[in-house]
């Protein structure tokens, strides 16, 4: 349902929340994320010209939040990459349906309104500090993909 535009740009977000205020280059993202090198590039400029992410150029630059992860929501990143979008007439221009969603477009609209509010109910810090065991973006534990050597390991009973 969402793109993998919108996964990779997760993806970046959420490493650079997880060391933040530490900055990042590009080559470093798409490391631990997986990525391919060129797309993240382009996927980060989007950021950058949402106000998502900063960068700065030189000796002890990088890439890095704009925001604290306390405030930053899931929902920011999906909107500063392709955003969201709720279905508010007939997808198929029906001129009977007047004003009203067929029964099959509202359920599909009502799906994307709890995805938008469960989205913009969930910070990028919220994401990192799930007790889960699967840290995101870690190797430690059950995770994703790469390490972050800052993430506590699951205890072991």
């Amino acid at each position: 349902m969402l793109s993998q535009t919108v996964e990779y740009a997760l993806r970046a977000v959420l490493h650079l929340a997880s060391v933040a205020p530490d900055t990042q280059t590009t080559g470093e993202i798409a490391e631990v994320t997986k990525v391919p090198i060129a797309y993240l590039s382009k996927v980060l400029q989007g950021l950058r010209g949402e106000g998502v992410l900063k960068s700065q150029r030189g000796v002890g630059g990088g890439i890095s939040l704009i925001k604290n992860p306390q405030e930053l929501t899931i929902l920011d990143v999906v909107n500063a990459v392709e955003p969201f979008e709720r279905i508010k007439t007939c997808p198929l221009g029906l001129s009977a349906h007047g004003q009203y969603l067929c029964p099959l477009h509202q359920r599909m609209d009502d799906a994307l309104k709890h995805m938008e509010e469960a989205f913009q109910n969930t910070t990028l810090a919220e994401v990192l500090a799930d007790p889960n065991p699967s840290i995101p973006l870690s190797n430690i534990g059950s995770g994703l993909c790469s390490t972050n050597q800052n993430k506590k390991k699951p205890q072991s009973t």
